[in-house]
């Protein structure tokens, strides 16, 4: 039976609307894995049945919520750069999946992201990609909380052949983890032009009946809105309003090029928005206008998206690159400041994900998804406010401990529930596999 622990920490944020930051504050977490209790460490009874864990100078914190991504992707880390994203998509990113993604690697792509996602403060994640029982089965086994958003798409790979048989086999993958505490599984479908609009209508009448949520790849380039316009006369957010697709249970994924008629249906739907800065980046996409999504009073999120447009997994890295974008692109820098975009990373990913009742922040009867970061390193030094040292001068390895559910998944910066050595052998292994067999600068039609 798993003891009752008790976390006393210099600081805490909450992650709650407007609740500041705690000194020296105790963190009480049940033998159940549940936050109990958050009580000044001075009126702390000292239970002596519970695991007594003293973090000096650490704050404590949410855990990160990784709000988009492609966990098993990082496996092609590095494989096809400087490009944009079409022919990254087209000429080297889709043949190769359809070359070698199977369940293996769909395992092991996971293992190694958990890996670093967990020693950069992630605890939650958002994964849609191939072979989702696999992401969901790897993620019960290493204890982290997991999103599993089925891929659906008019593209046939090695799992499925068509939208229907994708639809198929992502609902029984939802009856089969329906009562895990840590993964819940939601409609993935890629993107609007991807699916015929027959198909995007039917998700939407299914994810309505069944309640459940929808995450898809939503105006993530220029020539994508564009293209949309000149075949159907009209921008792919007002096609998915057309299609009932917004609403609350919505997960836009991107969102660079916004009208402001798409920013008044995203608001008045209640769908949310995750935000990838570092991918929309580097494939040139553009830039998520999030001041005008947030001052619209739309929820906005954070996500890595896949190692192979990004190339890193770490939250931290991408809330400080929200914040300094948004300064960038409104020319004002109060634009996102620094508790904003912890919030975005934390609440923000859990309201967004439809989790917030569960995790997101450090209140009583939520799940203990719970992490500490140390501010004994001298890039942390001097110290005046935790909040902003973390955002612009934390970088993910600061992290020492991580809990999901009580449950310790990173200890003084060594994983717990992984075999890092055995993980990254496994990586080198389908790296020299795929390398041997593939070049990158290969295009479709060759592969073909």
């Amino acid at each position: 039976m798993p003891r009752p622990i008790e976390l006393h920490a210099a600081w805490v944020y909450t992650g709650e609307a407007h609740s500041g930051l705690l000194k020296d504050h105790t963190l009480c977490i049940d033998e159940n894995g549940k936050i109990e209790a958050l009580i000044p460490t001075r009126e702390a009874a000292r239970n002596p049945g519970a695991q007594q864990i003293e973090l000096g100078n650490h704050l404590l914190m949410p855990g990160l919520i990784n709000g988009h991504g492609h966990a098993a992707m990082t496996l092609l880390r590095g494989f096809a750069d400087d490009l944009a994203l079409t022919p990254w998509l087209q000429d080297h990113i889709w043949p190769t999946e359809g070359r070698w993604v199977d369940a293996d690697f769909v395992r092991d792509g996971v293992n190694i992201a958990m890996a670093e996602m967990i020693k950069t403060g992630t605890t939650t994640f958002s994964d849609q990609y191939f072979f989702p029982d696999s992401t969901a089965q790897a993620a019960c086994d290493a204890g982290m909380r997991c999103q599993v958003n089925f891929p659906i798409i008019n593209v046939p790979t090695q799992w499925a052949s068509e939208p229907n048989e994708y639809l198929s086999k992502g609902l029984a993958v939802r009856d089969k983890f329906k009562s895990s505490e840590l993964v819940s599984v939601i409609f993935g479908p890629h993107s609007p032009y991807s699916l015929e609009e027959r198909d995007i209508a039917k998700i939407a009448t299914l994810a309505n009946e069944l309640e459940m949520g929808i995450q898809m790849h939503v105006h993530e380039t220029k020539p994508e809105v564009l293209h949309a316009v000149e075949i159907n006369g009209e921008r792919p957010i007002t096609t998915l309003n057309r299609l009932g697709m917004l609403g609350p249970h919505m997960q836009c994924v991107h969102m660079v090029w916004l009208s402001k008629d798409d920013i008044r249906a995203i608001a008045d739907s209640g769908s949310h928005v995750i935000h990838c800065p570092s991918s929309n980046m580097k494939l040139a996409s553009g830039a998520c206008p999030v001041s005008d999504l947030l001052d619209a009073g739309i929820n906005v999120a954070i996500g890595t998206d896949g190692a192979a447009s990004n190339n890193g997994l770490n939250l931290f890295a991408e809330a400080r690159l929200a914040a300094l974008l948004a300064k960038l692109t409104t020319g004002n820098p109060a634009s996102l400041n620094a508790e904003q975009a912890l919030h975005m990373a934390t609440l923000g990913g859990a309201k967004a994900l439809g989790l917030d009742h569960e995790t997101g922040s450090l209140q009583q009867g939520k799940w203990a998804d719970v992490i500490a970061i140390s501010f004994d390193d001298a890039s942390m030094q001097p110290l005046y406010n935790p909040i902003s040292q973390v955002v612009y001068a934390g970088h993910g390895a600061h992290v020492q401990h991580s809990w999901v559910a009580g449950r310790q998944l990173l200890n003084d910066g060594k994983l717990q529930t992984l075999d890092e050595p055995k993980i990254i052998r496994g990586a080198q292994a389908w790296r020299a596999k795929i390398a041997s067999n593939t070049n990158p600068t290969t295009s479709a039609k060759e592969l073909a």
